[in-house]
């Protein structure tokens, strides 16, 4: 079979959908049919065409086809899967009983060498032979993604997910030793559109820290964002863009403090003469982000 055989219905690129971010594992109560909850992985986002004769695409997000760095994968979906199925997941590699981002940075020969693991873990199913799932509701596509998954093993599964949101907040809580960011809650009557969507949402950890508060961007009566200090000497520019309350008491606490105009890749940044303790959220991932939550009280 080929890539236009007529079991083969959906094919590359397709834009995914994405989940929005919020502070909190939401309850399902507001939730029309109610929410999954699956564990968030650090891994690289791919869609996994399986096309015919041996072909397999993993599609990356900016859509660029990872099958190539991940021969094995490939290999195993183009054997164990019929022609038209079509899953969206991720790719993880896994080092020592901990997902390992760093790991799948590397080339194949190096992870070969180094006899780190990787795994393609399904979250969800946008096609089988001869028909695109995307329409159907996320409740149908997980049943049709456990069917297809049924008779097959590592390194293809499907993600651990649930209904039940206090399973969801203790997997949140122990699975972080093993690492894993945090939880995606999505509706189960969701369809499955391109794009960020509140019908998905992710929760990741954080940690709350000190820092200190070293200069600000954008006009110093309405800052946009902070250049701020952490332990060990090193800078973070404070992501996302503070709200307008935030932004008034910052330009009140640092009225008499500001120093300098110098440049930062992020652009120019108004000193201050006298750093100030903050409050910070420091979120997990592969990405060091902090949020600004506050100004110290003993400032």
């Amino acid at each position: 079979m080929d890539d236009n055989a007529p079991d083969v219905v959906l094919r590359p690129p397709v834009d995914v959908m994405r989940p929005r971010s919020v502070d909190e594992i939401p309850a399902p109560a507001g939730s029309p049919g109610g929410l999954q909850y699956s564990l968030k992985l650090d891994g690289f986002r791919a869609v996994a065409f399986v096309l015919g004769g041996g072909r397999v695409v993993l599609q990356s997000r900016s859509r660029r086809d990872l099958a190539p760095d991940f021969p094995d994968i490939a290999a195993y979906l183009g054997e164990s899967l019929p022609p038209g199925i079509v899953l969206d997941g991720e790719l993880c590699a896994f080092r020592e009983g901990r997902l390992s981002f760093t790991d799948l940075l590397r080339s194949h020969a190096d992870r070969v060498r180094s006899g780190v693991p990787v795994s393609y873990i399904a979250f969800d199913i946008l096609a089988v032979p001869g028909r695109d799932t995307r329409a159907l509701s996320l409740e149908k596509r997980w049943e049709l993604l456990g069917a297809a998954l049924h008779d097959i093993g590592p390194p293809l599964q499907r993600v651990l997910a649930t209904t039940d949101e206090e399973t969801a907040r203790t997997w949140f809580h122990d699975m972080r030793a093993v690492g894993v960011e945090g939880i995606v809650a999505k509706s189960l009557a969701s369809a499955y559109r391109p794009g960020a969507t509140w019908a998905w949402r992710k929760v990741r950890h954080t940690d709350t820290r000190d820092g200190t508060l070293l200069g600000v961007f954008g006009p110093v009566e309405r800052p946009r964002a902070l250049l701020v200090g952490l332990p060990g000497g090193r800078t973070l520019v404070t992501s996302p863009r503070l709200s307008a309350v935030q932004s008034r008491g910052i330009a009140e606490a640092v009225r008499d403090r500001l120093g300098d105009r110098v440049d930062h890749p992020d652009g120019p940044v108004r000193m201050l003469t006298e750093p100030l303790p903050v409050e910070l959220l420091q979120v997990s991932g592969r990405q060091e982000t902090a949020r600004f939550v506050r100004i110290r009280s003993d400032g």
